[in-house]
């Protein structure tokens, strides 16, 4: 009974000591492998590609295999990286990443869910003239509302866009204001240093399990301004511009429109419009300051220049001239 108390006890001290060890299982982490999908957020058909990032395993030296609904699509050793066709909308593919590390096995479950996203936008307060066929175009300092139009199924039921939760960015930052249940629409003011914004967004159900996201990159243009003739009969003739050479018959009206030139509004009076003939300001009356009447003398022939410059004393970096020849 001593000897066997005695071994006893010299196998704990040995153990205690370090002397001899215990193996132990570890359980492989999850949080230890990291997912990306590219794209985040896909269109029904897109090719998906699924990549796989560890900072605590050797990817490249273990088997990885990946499987499809169930089914295994391929396998191989340091295969990190998977693509596979994204399906219909609202249909979606549970992929599975089963990765054999020294210490067992790890699953790495993924959903592909396609959905739709459409973006559209207009500048708020972009003046353009009347049967104007184009997009009014934000310059320096416009207002500008971007609306999402998701397209998300649930099976083959679409959900509501007005029951979705949106996650705005504006030039990659989050937007938290303009984000939440339900805004569906993002307003935003351009700055005039500023070429162009990246405007994005995620539009989620509640529950976070189905997504769509979209990007558009909008540009800043400079306004410009083009002469059009006013019929005494007819009107303005928005059909056709005038250029450089344009003969003058008798008398004759300039229409001039600044397009995207802020306001809408362009009697506003903090458009100030300045006309030139051959360098020499002329006056028009305010309430037709987009006019210049002009009269070709009898017997007279020659070449003048006629110039506008708009400057919006509100914005001190929004101008817009114009100069063309005419001929008389």
């Amino acid at each position: 009974m001593q000897f066997r108390f005695l071994s006893l006890y010299l196998v704990a001290v040995l153990a205690i000591s370090g002397i001899i060890s215990i193996p132990q299982a570890r359980a492989s982490d999850p949080s230890n492998i990291l997912v990306n999908m590219a794209p985040q957020n896909p269109d029904p058909g897109d090719n998906v590609t699924i990549t796989l990032n560890s900072y605590a395993n050797n990817l490249d030296s273990v088997l990885i295999s990946w499987y499809a609904n169930g089914k295994i699509v391929a396998s191989g050793t340091g295969k990190k990286s998977f693509s596979i066709t994204a399906p219909a909308a609202g249909a979606e593919i549970e992929v599975i990443a089963k990765t054999y590390l020294p210490e067992g096995s790890m699953d790495t479950r993924m959903v592909i869910r396609p959905a739709v996203m459409v973006l559209l936008w207009q500048a708020m307060d972009s003046y353009v003239p009347p049967f104007y066929r184009g997009k009014a175009l934000p310059t320096p300092d416009s207002v500008v509302k971007v609306v999402a139009m998701p397209e998300v199924r649930v099976g083959s039921n679409l959900v509501d866009p007005n029951n979705m939760v949106y996650a705005w960015k504006q030039d990659y930052t989050n937007d938290q204001n303009g984000s939440g249940y339900g805004k569906n629409s993002f307003t935003y003011r351009n700055d005039y240093l500023d070429n162009s914004n990246n405007i994005s967004v995620t539009a989620s159900t509640v529950n976070q399990n189905y997504s769509s996201g979209a990007n558009v990159d909008i540009a800043t243009y400079q306004p410009k301004i083009l002469f059009y003739k006013k019929d005494e009969n007819m009107g303005t003739l928005w059909e056709q511009t005038l250029e450089d050479g344009h003969q003058i018959h008798g008398s004759e009206i300039l229409q001039a429109a600044p397009y995207f030139i802020s306001p809408q509004d362009i009697r506003i009076p903090t458009l100030i419009f300045s006309w030139f003939i051959n360098d020499e300001q002329v006056a028009v009356p305010d309430y037709k300051k987009s006019l210049m009447p002009l009269q070709a003398q009898a017997g007279v022939s020659g070449t003048s220049k006629i110039k506008l410059r708009i400057d919006n004393s509100d914005k001190i970096f929004e101008t817009a001239e114009k100069e063309i020849k005419v001929n008389f």
